[in-house]
């Protein structure tokens, strides 16, 4: 069975108002606070998780040890269709207003609160990326908007 590998950041990138510190993505994922992530390349990701959904492959969600790609990684969950993982596309004007997904209007601090950041870490994190282009919501559970 294929295993996609999806790493979570340990510590806030050196692009963030809080570089170095810690996400605590680990222990809101465990949690369930952490929903999902978003990334880049819905076509590739669709692809993956419709694999994943079908039985044929496995999420494995992991975190870096120490500096991304200089480090081993830690799996955190090993996740299947039974889990709930899902995605959805995410079109974004700008990182101020509500934004609709599946038909849904979607406050971006809530999009912010189920990624398992405050809006104003998520903006940090997400104001370099191209908007152009739909980003992917990977959920991590049966949870969707």
């Amino acid at each position: 069975m294929k295993t996609y590998v999806l790493t979570l950041s340990k510590v806030f990138p050196k692009t963030h108002k809080r570089a170095g510190e810690e996400t605590k993505f680990e222990t809101y994922c465990l949690l369930g606070i952490k929903k999902h992530t978003i990334r880049a390349n819905y076509p590739l990701w669709e692809k993956r998780i419709a694999e994943i959904q079908q039985g044929k492959a496995v999420l494995s969600v992991r975190q870096w040890t120490g500096m991304p790609y200089r480090s081993k990684q830690v799996e955190i969950a090993r996740l299947t269709a039974a889990h709930g993982v899902g995605i959805q596309m995410l079109k974004m004007i700008d990182l101020f207003r509500p934004t609709i997904i599946d038909g849904h209007k979607v406050e971006l601090p809530d999009l912010a609160a189920n990624d398992g950041l405050s809006f104003n870490d998520w903006y940090e994190w997400f104001k370099g990326y191209d908007l152009k282009e739909p980003l992917v919501i990977i959920h991590f559970t049966k949870f969707r908007y």
